[in-house]
């Protein structure tokens, strides 16, 4: 019934998973991870207390692969399906025998890609290839994962929700929740696409991409980064009448002269000075 990668970045250490799924909020279902202690898998018909269990272990310094093999163990669970990854990179999965045809899972250095009730056997091999393909931040090569598993076939039943949640491989602390992504699309009929928007728009808002967030910043927001866009470029005529259309927005005048020492908006300001 779902799909997913769970993976670790060996530079950085933070870890991750990417999932999707023909049910309404996978992302509430699936993921679980907690900075520092590692990021798991629930999949099938696992009971959803699974995830907390395994976190437990892991926080114990259990390895997955001992939890895992408890959790294949448990006659109850003849229908589940889990991953669990540790913050040193060390992984493991298992697909119990009564998982829903088509079922499995691949284990690679630092990931693992596992799906049940996929279209094919070739959604699997598909992710794994994409995933060690890939360049780029933790976030994308996930993503990139999520996306070959869909062009392949993906869930058999169809589309519904996906999600991505990226933690770092330290303990979270009073200045960092150790929460590098936490995105979801909880009902869509092209999810998988629908996070790489989320995805493209958070590192556009994460890299101050002023022209992105101009065309796709919720309304009233978008005259906002159009104005910031075009004090970048130099464009004095473009950035006045940005900054005259968020005047005009009931509310926006004040709060623009509540953030007059903003460093982005003194930028505007000296451009039209």
């Amino acid at each position: 019934m779902t799909f997913s990668v769970v993976a670790r970045d060996p530079v950085t250490g933070d870890m991750g998973i990417a999932v999707s799924s023909c049910i309404l909020a996978v992302g509430r279902a699936v993921p679980s991870a907690r900075p520092g202690v590692g990021v798991v898998a629930v999949q099938a018909r696992s009971p959803r207390g699974t995830g907390h269990v395994l976190l437990s272990g892991l926080a114990e310094g259990t390895a997955p692969s001992v939890l895992v093999r408890r959790a294949a163990h448990a006659a109850e669970d003849q229908d589940r399906q889990l991953a669990v990854l540790a913050p040193s990179g060390a992984v493991a999965a298992d697909t119990g025998p009564g998982s829903f045809p088509v079922s499995g899972h691949l284990l690679g250095e630092g990931w693992s890609v596992q799906g049940n009730m996929l279209t094919s056997p070739e959604v699997l091999p598909a992710m794994a290839e994409a995933y060690e393909a890939a360049r780029g931040g933790l976030a994308d090569r996930l993503l990139a994962a999520l996306t070959a598993g869909q062009d392949a076939g993906g869930d058999l039943r169809g589309r519904q929700s996906a999600a991505l949640l990226v933690v770092s491989g330290e303990p979270a602390t009073e200045e960092d929740d150790g929460v590098r992504t936490d995105l979801r699309v909880d009902d869509s009929g092209d999810p998988v696409a629908q996070l790489r928007v989320l995805r493209n728009l958070q590192r556009a808002y994460d890299e101050r991409d002023y022209e992105t967030l101009a065309l796709f910043a919720p309304e009233g927001a978008r005259d906002l980064y159009a104005a910031l866009a075009a004090s970048r470029r130099g464009d004095r005529a473009a950035a006045r009448a940005a900054l005259e259309a968020v005047r005009a927005r009931p509310g926006w005048s004040a709060w623009l002269a509540s953030m007059a020492g903003d460093s982005r908006l003194a930028a505007v300001s000296r451009l039209l000075g």
